[in-house]
């Protein structure tokens, strides 16, 4: 019979016929006093009738009878909130997310609560973890909410005065693109699919998101999609002339398409706007390496180890500098360094990725050296006639295994019909070059 009450409040409720609904939970209650369900669906419909006193003494009562009750944590926070009882809702709000950490809704709620209270770190923490849960779910009008949120508190912390030397410093607080980091992640992990999925969907909620179009942006140039990473960037800066990241990325992609001056001009501006960022020394001397010019490339590397030689992604791109250039043991010996210092940082990501490039290389060496490895043997279809200089690159790329190359080379053959060899060789190259690149 009890039940039979609670599905008739139920139905009475989303009827919008709050006496006829509370009337009905009251009579589950009298048919059992310790229905936990019964309190909080009369809580609810108390709350939606006006009666919010009455809710809260419900949800309470639900409380006591399940401590658990995440619904009736977080119906409880909704009616304190409504009382302006900010202290009290936050700490129902807190229990509810300790019960269910992935409710969006409830991190939007503290998000709420804390700006009430002035706890800003806390406020934007919350926005923020509700508009990943959003976008997790395609929910672009709630997750555009959180993120106008994080602005707006953003927009009126630069109104306020710094503090005195008396107080204690404000801690800084993250970006609106911080909820972009996870996304960054996947494409630097190499989910670059999932994560474009997801920034098409952003930029449908919000075309204006400099953030959003500097990400998609990497996403393409990771895909090597140029034409598309150019786009991005291009939006980018119109909306933040000085975003760093996003000229430094689009001096890459124009090296890559052959605006060298462009390339140039982007990573110059990026160095006005931070003369110590290694990693645009990095991307030029990769810029220049890929179009030959070892000589600036080399130049590069040597400012960015002359800023921070602990670095160990210099050594890493250098390396392959020095690969182009055949000369051997000195890429062996930088990645040698860059395995030591991503060892010593334990970055074992890193470190067993930079190790394998390192083996792969010794491996190449040696094969070549104990066995006479001709990689240009009878079997293989690269003609006589194509620079050898080229093919002893792509031994090398190969850890010295002819085989794996030439499986390559007819899967390019395959993909890309009716070129010269020379153009299949330069093709599996480069394909091989940006995978060894961090």
């Amino acid at each position: 019979m009890e039940h039979e009450w609670i599905d008739n409040g139920i139905a009475k409720a989303k009827a919008g016929d709050y006496v006829e609904a509370i009337a009905a939970f009251s009579e589950a209650i009298e048919a059992n006093p310790i229905s936990a369900i019964a309190y909080r669906q009369r809580g609810l419909a108390y709350y939606d009738a006006g009666r919010i006193h009455d809710a809260i003494s419900d949800y309470t009562q639900a409380i006591k009878l399940h401590p658990k009750d995440f619904a009736a944590h977080y119906g409880r926070a909704i009616a304190r909130l409504a009382l302006k009882n900010y202290t009290g809702a936050l700490s129902d709000i807190d229990v509810a997310l300790r019960l269910n950490a992935q409710h969006a809704a409830g991190q939007r709620l503290r998000g709420t609560l804390c700006r009430k209270l002035n706890d800003i770190p806390e406020a934007i923490a919350s926005f923020k973890q509700a508009a990943q849960l959003y976008l997790d779910r395609k929910d672009k009008e709630n997750c555009q909410a959180c993120l106008t949120a994080i602005a707006q508190i953003q927009s009126k912390s630069k109104l306020t005065p710094p503090p005195s030397p008396e107080t204690s410093p404000t801690p800084t607080m993250p970006t609106v693109g911080d909820i972009y980091s996870e996304l960054l992640d996947r494409i630097r992990h190499g989910h670059v699919q999932s994560a474009l999925n997801d920034l098409n969907w952003v930029l449908q909620a919000d075309d204006g998101d400099a953030q959003a179009h500097c990400c998609r942006g990497m996403a393409y140039l990771k895909l090597n999609q140029l034409e598309n990473a150019l786009k991005d960037f291009n939006r980018a800066l119109q909306q933040q002339p000085e975003n760093a990241l996003a000229l430094r990325n689009r001096g890459k992609v124009r090296f890559q398409l052959g605006d060298r001056a462009g390339g140039m001009a982007d990573f110059e501006r990026a160095l006005q706007l931070n003369p110590e960022d290694i990693l645009v020394y990095v991307a030029k001397g990769n810029a220049f390496r890929d179009i030959g010019d070892h000589q600036q490339a080399m130049a590069a590397y040597e400012q960015a180890l002359s800023l921070d030689d602990q670095c160990a992604s210099i050594y890493l791109n250098r390396a392959m500098a020095y690969i182009r250039l055949e000369e051997t043991r000195q890429a062996i010996a930088d990645y040698q360094t860059a395995v030591s210092l991503f060892c010593d940082a334990e970055d074992w990501e890193n470190y067993n990725a930079t190790l394998k490039k390192l083996n792969a290389l010794q491996s190449g060496i040696s094969s070549s050296t104990t066995s006479g490895q001709n990689p240009t043997s009878s079997s293989s279809r690269v003609s006589e006639n194509v620079d050898s200089p080229r093919k002893e690159r792509l031994r090398m790329l190969v850890g010295g295994h002819w085989e794996i190359a030439e499986r390559l080379l007819e899967q390019a053959r395959r993909y890309y019909p009716n070129q010269s060899e020379t153009w299949y060789l330069d093709k599996v190259i480069q394909d091989l070059e940006r995978n060894f690149e961090t």
